[in-house]
């Protein structure tokens, strides 16, 4: 039991490194009790710490931390993504994106897929310490940059989407269980360590977030943006958080005092802050209220930010030189990390480490994604029972979701190993022949995207769609392929991982077979590729096209500088398509070779076509079948984070219009003068509104990305094999007219707490294949002391012919409040047809508080009225009940 600490500190004794951190004596004397673990870990961290340099401590308080080998430390890295499965690392279970995992509104659910995911994590964590025992690089760490409980103010925001929507009781509560579900409950060890961001006033514009202030009224603060925050922290007990990249009345916000009055004193906050990446930076390049690194360095570690995302803490031994800060200041930020190294087991080993790679992407957890994306579907419209379909239907399916594989991944996403998309899943589910199928449109005129099967063959007499897909084990195309199959689509993603059997940067594809354009005319081919970073070597690929070399980088970089084709948000060069001319609609041979030569986050081949021929055949497609599936919507490479995008209706990852794009529109249009049924399936993130398609559709479902089990629950959810029981997690508004500025960050008029007008749906909304029936609800109590707590019972009945979900809500409304009645508890059940169960609901004091103009969050007085429903009670027909508060009592921030 003690000889791994007495070699270890017999080397730390011996090490010339060490003169300067820890005499020999001092050692001797603490018995290096950083590894007794008979300490507790701030007491294990006190003494690692007093043992760096002042510089190791710099290069540790950064997200890429080295190794420190005469301690005992590996070098780790901090920065790791789980937002909807683990991400950035290779094949992993992808579930459904953070927004339509709010949709389930389920929060027993959400533990379960933390809990997976944070297997996942430790899976391949442990399978990374196996190939390089010295330690993990970015992606494969076990602390956790998620979830993000920002609130979706509006709809505009690009990154809504990796978010729980737009309530602070919902974001709360399906945040606690996940964050619960990543931790674990093992005394001793955390089976990874979640980091709800951006903390804490933080919704876009994008384009604006590297400098821009937010001036934040006390009641807003206390009322819409901290309430989650405080439960991830207070209730959920997150033992890490990120701060954002603006700044808060004034302040950046890695540099708010809110860090230690809000968090640490109000809230008792023990664990350790990271900053959002180069946040530090931004606050003397963008913020500029700071002259330099070493400067806003100081300020930030002062603050209390701990680990910076970023290099600019290479500053911080300057800053101590120069007196901005103290060495003190810094040992304790960096305790608080090395506390949470050592409760992460990654000093001495725990409870996690025996954990295969066969967890990833397990039988259960497969199982897992599926449920997770079934249960978010979201039936918006069915006015005329259009479905569920019977099967027996001829369909068509047409939009270009139907078989995108970014609309089933979202952002911040892992490497899906068998994705369902939805064109093939309606095939398995109707039968092949019986299923016709036209891409329609693009998703926005001018957008390039993956070149549709429909315009793909292997041999030009084939019956087969795509191309010969050949797989060699190695970067040369030596030797025999290992795989060979038809590839429908050439658009994957491989980042960080390989086809099976096949290494990561180890293995190269060549496919061939014919190219048929749908008219004759001007095109752009290209393949999608990432444009270098500093000094990092160009993709490998090459495009032939009747025996001519069409596409290389080279020429794909030249033709971006030609194009701007990410306009002025081009920091270099981009891979662009190039122009080509078919004379006629002939078959062209095709070859592509392309080599793992660096880890691009997708590949694909990509045109940019006429989109009059593509809308022909969509409704060729639709005069031959009798209903229309239209998957339709948006993608992650439109709407996210900090996007160099700038089509009409969107601008830097945000949105200026909540309206489908016009292409998509000019193609539904089209299908419904045929006559033929329209069931419009949405793929998104955020919010799409479209008055046309609700006025014309036969039925509409919001299906999100939904993740790699997409596919298969959208055709369960069609044919009624899944009753939709989803709820929107946002507000549906009819035009962003209706909406305040988007800078504007006062929640007047926003979400549906404070919005009076009119909209598409409401937060809450969905339908499903059956009816509910509710009771009249039972209260604990008519009259309660202030602080007190009420529960709410009713009975709720399947009134219908099918088995379903219901999502139970309960809001409340209170006495001289200046909000619509809102979220104050909910549960999802699932009840048979004919059959009835009784629901309980708890109604704590904070639930049952409001905030006052100066931010003091209070219970009040007066006559309280309870709803309950499947949905808000305007939206619906709630049953209530009321009950009454005597005397007053102000809760802790």
């Amino acid at each position: 039991m003690t000889t791994a600490p007495l070699a270890l500190c017999l080397a730390v004794m011996l090490s010339p490194m060490a003169a300067t951190a820890a005499t020999p004596d001092a050692c001797a004397s603490a018995s290096c009790a950083f590894l007794d673990k008979n300490l507790t870990p701030e007491a294990r961290a006190r003494d690692l710490v007093k043992r760096m340099t002042l510089e190791e401590k710099a290069a540790q308080m950064q997200d890429n931390a080295p190794a420190i080998p005469r301690l005992g430390l590996k070098r780790y890295g901090w920065w790791n993504e789980v937002l909807h499965g683990l991400a950035r690392a290779g094949s992993a279970t992808v579930y459904p994106q953070a927004i339509g995992l709010a949709a389930t509104w389920d929060a027993p659910l959400m533990d379960r897929i933390g809990d997976a995911i944070a297997t996942e994590g430790r899976a391949n964590h442990n399978a990374a310490l196996k190939r390089d025992p010295s330690g993990t690089d970015r992606y494969y760490g076990v602390n956790y940059w998620s979830p993000n409980i920002n609130i979706f103010r509006d709809p505009r925001w690009g990154r809504g989407q990796e978010t729980y929507g737009e309530d602070p009781y919902l974001t709360g509560h399906m945040a606690t269980r996940f964050i619960h579900g990543i931790q674990g409950d093992d005394p001793l060890y955390y089976k990874g360590i979640a980091t709800p961001k951006h903390f804490v006033v933080h919704s876009g514009p994008e384009p604006l977030r590297h400098g821009f202030n937010v001036d934040v009224s006390p009641f807003d603060l206390e009322d819409t943006y901290t309430p989650a925050f405080r439960a991830a922290i207070v209730d959920a007990k997150a033992d890490s958080l990120m701060c954002a990249y603006n700044a808060i009345d004034g302040a950046p916000a890695c540099g708010s005092p809110l860090l230690q009055n809000l968090l640490r004193d109000d809230w008792g906050f023990k664990g350790f802050v990271v900053t959002d990446c180069d946040s530090i930076d931004d606050m003397f390049t963008g913020h500029k209220l700071y002259p330099d690194a070493a400067a806003a360095s100081a300020a930030a570690v002062k603050a209390g930010s701990d680990l910076d995302c970023g290099p600019t803490y290479q500053a911080l031994p300057d800053a101590v030189k120069r007196g901005l800060l103290t060495e003190a200041d810094m040992d304790r930020s960096l305790e608080r990390l090395m506390a949470g190294r050592i409760r992460m087991g990654l000093i001495d080993g725990g409870v996690y480490d025996q954990i295969p790679a066969s967890a990833i992407n397990s039988t259960a957890h497969r199982a897992l994604a599926l449920e997770a994306a079934e249960k978010a579907m979201v039936l918006l419209s069915n006015p005329k029972g259009v479905l569920p379909l019977k099967g027996s239907e001829r369909i068509a399916v047409i939009g270009p979701n139907a078989d995108l594989l970014q609309s089933l991944e979202g952002n911040y996403t892992g490497a899906p190993v068998d994705p369902s998309f939805p064109l093939r899943a309606l095939r398995q589910a109707f039968g092949a022949d019986k299923v016709a199928y036209a891409a329609g449109a693009p998703l926005i005129d001018g957008m390039r995207m993956p070149v549709p099967e429909t315009f793909l063959k292997p041999t030009a007499d084939s019956s087969a769609h795509g191309l010969k897909g050949e797989y060699f084990d190695n970067t040369s195309f030596d030797g025999a392929a290992k795989i060979s199959r038809i590839d429908p689509v050439i658009n994957f993603d491989f980042y960080r991982t390989a086809p099976e059997g096949m290494r990561p940067l180890g293995f190269s594809i060549r496919w061939t077979g014919v190219i048929t354009p749908p008219v004759a005319g001007d095109y752009k081919l290209g393949f999608r590729m990432s444009a270098p970073r500093q000094g990092q070597p160009l993709p490998n690929v090459k495009v032939w096209v009747d025996g001519k070399l069409v596409v290389t980088p080279e020429l794909s970089q030249a033709a971006g500088k030609e194009q701007a084709f990410c306009g002025d948000a081009c920091a270099k060069p981009p891979m662009a398509p190039v122009d080509i001319t078919f004379t006629d609609t002939k078959p062209h041979d095709i070859r592509i070779d392309y080599v793992r030569a660096v880890e691009d986050r997708a590949l694909s081949l990509d045109w940019i076509a006429p989109t009059a021929p593509l809308v022909t055949a969509a409704v060729e497609a639709a005069k031959a079948s009798d209903v229309v599936v239209a998957f339709v919507g948006l993608s992650p490479d439109l709407e996210g984070e900090e996007m160099a995008v700038n089509y009409p209706g969107f601008s830097g990852g945000d949105r200026t219009s909540l309206a489908l794009p016009a292409a998509q529109k000019t193609m539904l249009e089209a299908v419904k003068a045929t006559g033929k049924k329209l069931v419009v399936v949405y793929m998104t993130g955020g919010p799409v509104s479209d008055p046309w398609v609700e006025q014309n559709a036969d039925a509409v479902l919001q299906a999100w990305y939904p993740g790699q089990a997409g596919g298969e629950a959208i055709a369960h959810t069609l044919l009624g094999k899944n009753n939709p029981g989803g709820r929107l997690p946002y507000t549906i508004h009819r035009d962003v007219a209706d909406l305040p500025p988007f800078e504007d960050y006062a929640m007047s008029h926003r979400t549906y707490r404070y919005f009076k007008g009119p909209v598409m749906y409401a937060f809450g909304h969905g339908l499903s294949y059956t009816t509910f029936g509710y009771d009249r609800p039972a209260l604990s109590g008519n009259a309660i002391k202030a602080g007190d707590s009420v529960k709410a019972t009713v009975t709720v009945r399947n009134t219908g012919q099918r088995d379903g979900d219901e999502v139970v809500q309960l809001y409340v409304a209170k006495p001289g409040d200046t909000a619509r009645p809102v979220l104050a508890g909910f549960s999802r059940i699932h009840l048979k047809a004919g059959a009835s169960q009784s629901v309980t609901l708890d109604l704590d004091a904070r639930a049952l508080s409001q905030v006052d103009s100066a931010g003091a969050r209070k219970v009040m007085p007066g006559r309280y009225v309870v709803y309950l429903g499947g949905g808000q009670p305007d939206d619906i027909k709630a049953v209530s009940a009321e009950f009454s508060i005597d005397g007053e009592t102000k809760l802790p921030r």
